[in-house]
Parts: structure tokens; C-alpha cells; sequence
């Protein structure tokens, strides 16, 4: 059996699993401090899931033949799919968590991008989808206020409404 932590390219893996998981971290902990209901184990575990599912589709299937590594990603974006959907909810004319599935899908791209090698993109990823949410959360209640009025007042309405 081979002395697995002695192999460099094992060692860089899980560095590559270890920054996937402070970069879903982060956005994780932007969310969490809004209050979302995926937060920052969710961030983290997605981004690690994707970077360990493209890390074993690049090296664990060795082949004789030309492979197709897309495959997995594929595969992952599929998955990641049913996850964001399950954080969308609508009542009546008002719709959630489209915002928390759309961090989740770039939550695994980012692990994805890591699990390939990619860390300065996966970097630069995490730090642009940072200003998305906390930057433009901001622009949006200062400047959109009108929307985040009548998101409030549906939310009233829903909760004043006798349960069924």
C-alpha cells in the first residue's frame, strides 16, 4: 500500500479541499449573516462535494482511452440543481430563495474551479460573488427600496394569514 500523505500530488489535493472549503466559507458567512437558510456548513460543504468530485473525475479513473472528465461536472451542476431548488419557495406572487439557489450553483462552481487547479479564478470568483451579495444588498435597499417595501409587506400579509 502506498504511503498516500508522502505523495505530493495527494497533499496538494487536499490543499485544493481545504481552500474550497474557507472559499465556500466565506460566502457561507456572508449568508449566514443575512440570515439565509443555507449558511456557512452549506457553502462549505457544497464547494468541497464539487471540488472533490472534479478532483476524482481529473484523477482517480485512470484510462487507457481519451475520457471525458466533463462527465462528473456535468453531473455536479445536475446535482447542485435539486439542492437549489429545494431553497425556492413560492407563496402566491411572491417568490424565495432564488438568490440562495444562485449561491449555491456558483458555490459549486467555485469548488469545481479549485478541484481543477483553478484557485486564482475560484479566488476571484468567491471575491466577486462577495460584492454581489453584501456590495449590491445594500445598492438595492438604498436605491430599490420601493421592492424591499413590498417584499415586506407581502411577508406581513403571509404572516397575518390564518394557517391552512
Amino acid at each position: 500500500m502506498p504511503d498516500l500523505l508522502n505523495n505530493d500530488t495527494t497533499i496538494s489535493q487536499i490543499i485544493s479541499l481545504v481552500i474550497a472549503a474557507l472559499l465556500g466559507g466565506l460566502i457561507g458567512l456572508e449568508r449566514e449573516a443575512e440570515q439565509r437558510p443555507a449558511g456557512l456548513r452549506t457553502y462549505m460543504l457544497v464547494c468541497v462535494g464539487s471540488a472533490l468530485f472534479t478532483i476524482l473525475s481529473i484523477h482517480a479513473f485512470p484510462s487507457e482511452l481519451p475520457r471525458d472528465t466533463a462527465r462528473v461536472a456535468a453531473q455536479i451542476v445536475t446535482g447542485i440543481g435539486f439542492l437549489g431548488a429545494g431553497t425556492v419557495w413560492r407563496a402566491r406572487d411572491h417568490v424565495t430563495g432564488l438568490t440562495t439557489a444562485a449561491g449555491l450553483w456558483v458555490a459549486a462552481a467555485i469548488g469545481m474551479a479549485v478541484g481543477a487547479g483553478l484557485g486564482v479564478l475560484a479566488l476571484a470568483a468567491t471575491v466577486l460573488v462577495l460584492i454581489v451579495l453584501a456590495v449590491f444588498l445594500r445598492f438595492e435597499r438604498r436605491f430599490l427600496r420601493h421592492r424591499h417595501l413590498r417584499d415586506e409587506q407581502s411577508s406581513a400579509l403571509d404572516d397575518d394569514s390564518p394557517a391552512a
